[in-house]
């Protein structure tokens, strides 16, 4: 029987690797700078969203308003020293089991797509030498709306040539499982299932996928 599942698409942060910390710190250090409250449960609103947006859950958190123009500089600051925090990011900031995940995926024959809100994400694959895992990356910079929006996941279903009825989704955060529900692909929630509450399936180790099950879309329950 032919299988159902002919492309799998990986956000990045959370599933394919761990780069909240270095988020939190770049985020972190804007915050501090200006006085404001940033904590864990902040840190959270601005997972999955792009830059501006988390920019703006800090500053409603703050009760602060600010003209675009400097947002947008702030939002810019606070991009440099991502970047430059990136440049410690090594293989222990990898999803474990997640390459070799990969790998297996490939062998099968079907596509893989990187579907993440991060301008940077090409930087981060490119640094962990994992660009040539994935057929298709499409960043925040090649869409309009952010998650829930179907859109990330849609370009990246057309991008790697497949229907969206055929594309299974891996995502952490409770807006991309939204995001690709609303694309009407399948979709896998990396993480807590308390918190991921609407993906039908969640997964914490990837070692616990049956292949088969996920490319006949049949996988069920919460593998752990």
């Amino acid at each position: 029987m032919e299988k159902q599942i002919k492309a799998v698409l990986f956000d990045l942060d959370g599933v394919i690797v761990f780069t909240d910390r270095y988020h939190y710190l770049g985020w972190k250090k804007l915050a501090d700078e200006h006085g404001w409250a940033f904590d864990e449960e902040v840190n959270n609103g601005c997972r999955g969203v792009p830059r501006m947006e988390s920019l703006e859950v800090i500053l409603r958190h703050n009760g602060v308003e600010l003209p675009e123009a400097e947002k947008e500089e702030l939002a810019t600051r606070k991009n440099a020293y991502y970047v430059e925090l990136l440049k410690d990011i090594n293989e222990e900031d990898v999803y474990p089991g997640a390459v070799e995940f990969l790998k297996k995926i490939r062998a099968t024959g079907v596509k893989t797509g990187l579907c993440s809100s991060s301008k940077n994400a090409p930087l981060v694959l490119e640094s962990l030498g994992l660009s040539d895992y994935f057929d298709a990356v499409v960043t925040g910079a090649d869409i309009k709306n952010a998650k829930p929006d179907p859109e990330i996941f849609l370009l990246g279903a057309e991008w790697v040539g497949v229907a969206p009825e055929n594309c299974v989704v891996f995502e952490d955060a409770p807006s991309g499982v939204a995001g690709a529900l609303a694309a009407g692909m399948a979709c896998v929630g990396v993480g807590s299932p308390e918190l991921l509450t609407e993906a039908p399936v969640t997964i914490t180790d990837y070692s616990t996928i049956d292949i088969d099950a996920l490319l006949n879309n049949q996988l069920t329950g919460s593998p752990v």
